[in-house]
Parts: structure tokens; sequence; C-alpha cells
């Protein structure tokens, strides 16, 4: 048996020899790793990368691994088989044999152990596989041990049946610097070597110190860019089909965009006398000009890191967009990363990007990305890698890996695969280098994160020559230190002051509850207290939002609400009967439905939370966009889901006591458009809802950093006596006292998890999410007979196991599915949510069909999904 295969023959396809595909991988990393990139040491990357594409899957050739590769047969001493322990010793021999510095040479055998896996910790993996086995005490194997003593019969059973083979990889993996015969007689000496380079003096635990703080980085830029030149070679069976353009963007042009720009403004409805629009368009035409000028100048100086801090109103996105594309064309960037807090915002993005640029998401100019529409990944460990290798399914991986000329994504996908990324997430990596990064109102980010964030920033700017801007009205004041050159954050707003002043649309007033606060942190305001004054505010003719801390809050203030006044429409029941006539939800019209309501009452009701299916939020929002357009009386109760990127106004706000950030996103809510000539924002403070110990702001922000105090004392200190405070007094002082007080009273974020990326801890960094819902439970709700059929689909094409059918119907119905998060204690829930079954046998996705018998107690038309009867503590989602 002298052929040897990396993918075997499968039906009608052909298998795939080794040394092609190794060859392939190899010509691969030199498309996606520019040839001028460099390691910490100076020394070529691209060299470093193709060294270990050269070995990655130099184990595949003995006939251990072929014999299961083709008849499933395991040999006789199981870790034979394996065939990435032998590929990490070949890297790093390589490596170290071309002259490569010892870490390099250590960050390479790490991405090659791994590259069907995750990071590790890398001190303690490294010095874990390389102990030397004879230097140990008597008595049963270790895994290092038995993986040692495999190695040497794989090192025996390649020598004996395919030499030829190996010598004509070491040649092109040394660059003819190092030999076969070299690697296989000095193995055992590596292991010493290689244990020794991460190890104290004693030998006999590791030294954490023995590594660079620019090591992890190192090692994840190696790893992301070796997954997916292996993947993608894989995808294609290694023929000779794929070229750069497989991995180059097509980049949007800032000609259109300015264009684009021209038009919305020339085309914006005029005011009775045209101040406020002239105003308007005054300001952000000067903003933007100021923001591209400035960004060419942060292009010249190299890039690094921005900010960009405008008021709501003031066209941030397009501002945005302006700058990263003007530093893109001015650097020979490639690629435009555009991160978001919030998958319920990223549509919103893209829509207007398809607008600008009148394109879709299938092509290489623009791509949406977000876990929604991410299939879930199990990682693999080293006893399942070949396994693994045998049945990737890599299909679509070019979208995921972010080669568009835009990708529009979230935190979570970002940061999280900078931080102890899974294996397919990896693949994105190498698509960040010169990238530009825009980082929507990064205030949003967990207080957990906020001394890490600004570490894997700095692998972005330092390890990928990427420039980042951080784009919001309320800086946090994150990226001070965020670069390791020392060079001061660059502000692409010339002065900020001057649009929030010249722009003030609020004004902010402190409800006696509020006061009472501050004073004495008793006494909040009751729901029927509240509920009366939304009402007399209504009546008043005024479009009224109140903005609640959790879902339990939000529903208790509109079930009071509608109990008090059931004159009020309920504008869930007209969509509810809208959708019931028609076949699917695109068929019906926000602005049919805004005048139903306006033809039945004067006054409505609107209720939004996660609890609803992505796609009626996005048409009850556009809908209630609608009526106060028309000046309906409409009362709208929300969670924080409205705060961000919702271009929706309203005559006054009602925002729940909040740290300071979020209470000013609130008011970007409340006279968006400058509709008259000050709009109003109250601060309120809550009572607590039936059944939960603390009110609702107390318990969202006053676990572990109490901000509520923080946000309450700035508030009262920036005022003067008892007067409303302005808009710049909000926006701009107390944010700015605000962020000072919590980085140097309350020390805000996590140092450990900063040192996690000092110390190459990637298991750890793993172990980091940006949002609790590990627990959560996602549950497809069908309410049409269309969405019906679609589950049908589903289900169909998995019994017939047509599995890209399935991600694919799947990603289709990501805009009927909620999730439900189920927190320690709450087993009744759980409970509960087994009558539901799952959309297929082998997911954890549920279905909910609101018209089935006894499951439309799941399901309220108003409010959305809910568990019946439930008295579990409850939580914000």
């Amino acid at each position: 048996m002298s052929v040897r295969y990396s993918h075997p023959p499968e039906g009608d396809r052909e298998g795939v020899y080794l040394r092609k595909h190794l060859g392939d991988v190899a010509r691969r990393t030199r498309e996606i790793v520019p040839n001028q990139v460099t390691t910490p040491e100076g020394e070529s990357l691209q060299r470093v990368v193709e060294t270990l594409a050269y070995v990655h899957d130099f184990g595949k050739a003995t006939t251990f691994f072929q014999e299961y590769l083709r008849h499933n047969t395991e040999p006789e001493y199981k870790p034979c088989r394996y065939h990435a322990p032998i590929g990490s010793f070949a890297a790093y021999y390589a490596l170290d044999a071309q002259g490569f510095e010892s870490e390099t040479c250590l960050a390479g055998f790490v991405a090659v152990a791994k590259h069907h896996g995750r990071l590790p910790d890398v001190t303690q993996y490294i010095y874990d596989r390389a102990y030397n086995s004879e230097n140990s005490t008597a008595g049963a194997q270790t895994n290092a041990e038995q993986q040692q003593a495999a190695i040497a019969m794989q090192l025996n059973d390649i020598e004996k049946h395919v030499p030829e083979l190996a010598a004509d990889l070491f040649d092109d993996a040394t660059d003819s610097s190092g030999s076969w015969d070299g690697f296989r007689q000095s193995y055992k000496e590596l292991l010493d070597e290689i244990a020794a380079a991460v190890a104290t003096e004693s030998g006999t635990t590791i030294n954490r110190e023995s590594l660079s703080d620019s090591c992890y980085g190192l090692v994840l830029e190696m790893w992301g860019s070796l997954v997916l030149a292996d993947k993608t070679s894989a995808a294609s069976r290694s023929e000779d089909t794929a070229s750069e353009s497989a991995y180059e963007a097509v980049q949007p042009s800032l000609q259109v965009l300015d264009e684009y720009v021209a038009d919305l403004e020339a085309s914006a409805p005029a005011d009775s006398d045209g101040s406020r629009t002239e105003r308007l368009n005054h300001y952000r035409s000067r903003a933007r000009s100021a923001v591209t000028e400035n960004a060419k100048q942060l292009a010249e100086d190299g890039g690094g890191v921005a900010t960009l801090t405008l008021p709501t109103g003031m066209g941030k996105t397009l501002s945005g967009l302006s700058a990263a594309q003007t530093v893109r064309d001015e650097l020979g960037s490639e690629r435009v990363v555009y991160a978001l807090p919030f998958t319920s915002i990223i549509d919103q993005v893209v829509d207007e990007v398809k607008d600008i640029y009148e394109t879709d998401t299938l092509g290489r100019l623009l791509t949406a990305h977000h876990h929604l529409s991410e299939t879930k990944i199990v990682v693999e460990d080293d006893v399942d890698a070949d396994k693994a290798d045998k049945n990737d399914d890599v299909a679509g991986m070019l979208a995921e890996s972010w080669r568009a000329g835009i990708t529009v994504t979230t935190f979570v996908q970002l940061f999280e695969s900078l931080a102890g990324p899974a294996n397919k997430q990896s693949m994105k990596i190498p698509a960040l280098r010169d990238s530009v990064v825009i980082l929507d109102e990064p205030q949003s980010l967990p207080l957990d994160w906020w001394k890490v964030v600004p570490r894997l920033v700095a692998i972005l700017t330092e390890r990928y020559d990427a420039t980042v801007i951080a784009m919001t009205a309320t800086q946090p004041q994150l990226f001070d230190e965020a670069t390791d050159r020392g060079e001061e954050v660059t502000e692409l707003v010339d002065d900020p002051d001057v649009y929030f002043e010249a722009t003030e649309r609020v004004q902010y007033e402190l409800d006696e509850s509020t006061e009472r606060y501050i004073e004495t942190q008793e006494i909040p305001k009751s729901y029927a207290d509240a509920s009366a004054e939304l009402l007399t505010a209504v009546d008043a003719g005024a479009s009224t939002l109140a903005v609640c801390n959790t879902i339990d809050s939000a529903r208790a203030l509109f079930d009071e609400l509608t109990d008090i006044q059931d004159s009020l429409l309920n504008v869930g029941d007209i969509y509810a009967d809208e959708l019931s006539k028609v076949e699917t939800t695109v068929d019906i019209d926000p602005k049919t439905l805004a005048t139903r309501i306006t033809e039945r009452s004067d006054q409505s009701i609107l209720h939004l939370s996660t609890r609803l299916r992505p796609v009626d939020r996005l048409k009850l929002i556009e809908t209630a966009k609608e009526l106060t357009d028309a000046g309906h009386g409409l009362i709208t109760v929300s969670t924080q889901l409205i705060e961000a990127g919702v271009d929706i106004s309203f005559d006054r706000v009602y925002r729940d006591l909040a740290p300071i950030d979020s209470i000013v996103q609130a008011a970007g809510r409340c006279n968006r458009s400058f509709e008259r000539e000050q709009g109003r924002v109250i601060v309120w403070w809550l009572d607590v809802p039936d059944e939960q110990q603390k009110t609702p702001a107390e318990a969202v922000y006053n676990r572990g950093a109490t901000l509520l105090p923080v946000a309450a004392e700035t508030l009262d200190t920036v005022r003067e006596a008892d007067e409303s405070l302005s808009e710049t007094a909000v926006a701009r002082t107390a944010v700015t006292e605000y962020y000072k007080k919590l980085h140097t009273d309350k020390n805000v974020g996590k140092q450990e998890y900063a040192e996690y990326v000092d110390d190459a801890r990637g298991d750890k960094l793993a172990e980091l999410s940006l949002i609790n819902q590990r627990n959560a439970v996602d549950i497809i709700i069908c309410r049409t007979e269309v969405e019906r059929r679609q589950v049908e689909q589903v289900r169909e094409a998995w019994k017939r196991y047509e599995f890209d059918r399935v991600r694919r119907l799947m990603d289709e119905l990501k805009q009927i599915r909620v999730s439900f998060p189920i927190y320690h204690g709450e087993s009744d829930k759980k409970e509960k949510l087994g009558q539901l079954n799952p959309v297929h046998s082998d997911t954890d996705v549920l279905c909910l069909d609101v018209r089935k018998h006894g499951l439309s107690q799941y399901f309220d038309q108003n409010t959305g999904f809910v568990i019946p009867d439930s008295t579990a503590e409850r939580r914000i989602l």
C-alpha cells in the first residue's frame, strides 16, 4: 500500500493524495498570509505557516492511518492512528532547522497539534506533550507517554514503507535545511529541547515567564491561517481550481457611498421653515467631512486605534463607514469588519449597506455573520481529530471566514474569535489582517471584559496591522492603552462638544422616585403610578416610550396599563389578526397596519421584548414608526432592545434607572429627528415586579460592580439645584465623569481575563463568553402555514440525510426563533419546555406551533413566548 491519501475515495469522488493535499495547503497559505508579514522577531510569517502546511498532515503517511482512513480499521495500538501529534513535532523540527526563533517553533508546534481542535493552555500543553517518558517514574503510562511511544512506532512505519515521500516532504518543509533522516534520528532529543524551553530550572514544572506576552497572538495567527488553508483545500478536494480570487474581497466603493449620502441629504424632507433640516444637514455634513479628513491623517500615521464620538442623529453609521473606507483606501487594506453588540440590530445595518451598494449578502462584497446563523461546533480533542478530518463538512466556509469586502457581525463573533475560538471560528482570523474594524457602541461590552478587550484590540493593531474605530455617543474610555506603541487614541471628530451643543434634542428630568434613590434608596415608583403618568402623557398628545430593565418589569407595566385603561388598542392584537389572513409576515404592510389602528382608536399600546420573534419585532417597530410619524397616541413598553440602532422617535421617553450610557441610549429614541423643539426624557426608579426580591434596576446593575449608585451620584453632581439636565450635561459631562469613576474607583473589568491572554491560556479564554446564554433554549415559533411547512421541510431533509439543506433551512428560520434562558434552580421551566418537540432528532432547537391544541398557552400575541404559570425566579434576557 504505497499510495497515501489525505482524503479517501468516496462514492464517485476520487481520493486526494496526501502529497497533493499538503502542497495545495502550502500554496494556499501563501495566498492567505501576505509575504510582508512578520513574526514579533521579524521573521517571515508566510514561510512559517507554509512550513506548517507541509507537515500538518504528515502523520497520515503511516499504514496505521491509511488502514483507518480507507477501511475504518483501528491499529492494535490505537494512539498510532492519530496524525496531529507527530505533525506537531515535525513542525517544530522543520522550523528549528531553518533557524526560526524558539518561540516561533513552539507556536508552530501548538498550531499543528491543534489544527483540528481548540487552543490549549499553551505553556502547559507544550510541556506535557514533550516531557520525556524516559525521565518519568515507574507506573502507568501517561497520555503523553503513550503518544510518544506511538510516534516512535509511526516513525519506523514511515521509514519502512514510504521513506521517499517523507524525504520529499521534509526537503520542502525545511527548504533543504533539514531532512527526514535528521528529524527521525533527533526525535528523542527534541522532546528534551521542547520541554526545557517552557520548564523551570528543575525541569519538573512549567515556567509561565518562558513565553512572551505576544505568544498568544502569534499562535492564534499561525493556527487560524493553517486551519483556513487546510479546510478550504479539503472543501475543494485539493483541486487546482482555487486561486487568490477565492480569498480576495470585492471592495465597496467610497465614491458610491459619497453619492448615496449626497442623495440622502438632498431628499431630506424640510420642516415648515427649513431651519431644523438645514441645521441637521449642515452639522452632519460638517461632521462627516471632519471624520473623513481625520481618517486620512490616521492612515498617514499608520492606523491604530481611533474613536468617533457623535450624538444620536448625526449619522454615525455613515460617518463610520466613510472613515473605515477612507483608511482602507489610504492604507491599501482589503476588508472592513463592522461589529455591533446585538444581533437584533445587525439586519438594519446590513439593509442599509445593501441599499447603498445595491447588493446582497451572497457575494464577495457583503457578508452578515452572527451566532444565530452559525452551526454549533462540537470541540474536537486529539482522540477524535482524525474522525473529524475524515468527515469534515466545510460548505460555505468562505462566507464564515469573513472574506467579503464588508462583514457585519457581532462583538460575540469578533472578540470570542480572538479569545479562545472554536476551530472553525479561527478561520475568520486571517481576514482581520490589514482590516479596518468598526466597533459600534463599545460601551455595551460586558464590564467583566473591559480589561481583556484592550488586549484583544492590541492584538488586532499590533499583530494584524488592523485599524480599530470605536464609535458611539458615550465613549467608555476603553482603548487609551490599547496599543503597545504608546500612541494616543485619535478622535476623528474635531470637537464633539460642538455637535452635542448644537443639536440638543432633549432635556433630562429626574423623577421623584429617582430623587429618593439618590437620597435613601427607598420607595421606588409603583407600576400603578407609572401607568397613570404614561396615560396622562399620551392624553396630552405625546407619543410615549417606557424602557424597562427586565422582561418581567416590562410585562408588569404593560399589564397594569391594559388593566386600568381598556380603551387602549393593542397593536399586537391587530398584528395577530392581520397575520392570520396572510401567507407570510412579508405580506404585512406596516403602513396598512398603522392605518387600521388609527381608524379604530386614537390611542394604542405596544409591547416589545426579545420574547417576540425577530420578524414580528421588526414589523411592529416599523408599524410604531408609522404611528408616531402620524402623531398617533402610542404608548410603547419595551426592554432595552429598543435602545440601540432602532430608528424611531417619541415625544417622551421614560427610562428605568440604569447606567448613564443606557439612559443616553434610550434618549436617542426621543425627538430623534428634531420633530419638535425639545423632547423630554424622564428617569424613574420602578418597583419590584411580583415574586421578585429586588427592583429591576438593582437586580440587573448592582451585581458585581454596583453601577446604580455611581450613575445616580453622577447625575446628581452635574445638575444645578433641582433643575432639569441639558443633553450636553448628561451625554458629555456626566458620561465622562461616570466612566472615570468606573475606571478609577471601581476598577471594572477582570484582570485575570487579560492575564489569560498574556499567559497564552487558550483553555481559560475558551470558557469566557460575552453573553450569558449558555443555558438558553432556542425555540422556533410557527404562526403561519408557510412557517409550519418550512419546519416540515427541515424534518424531511433530515430524514433524507440532506444535512446541507437542513442547515440552510434552519438559517432561514432564524427570524422566527427566540432564545429562552434557563437559570440555576429553574427545573420547573425545563420540565414545561419538555412538552415541546425538537425540530429534528439531532438538535436542541425546539418547535412551538401556536395553533396546536395545548400549546397556545406558551405564546401571547402581545408579549411573545411565555412559560405558562411559571413562578420560578425570572431574569433579564
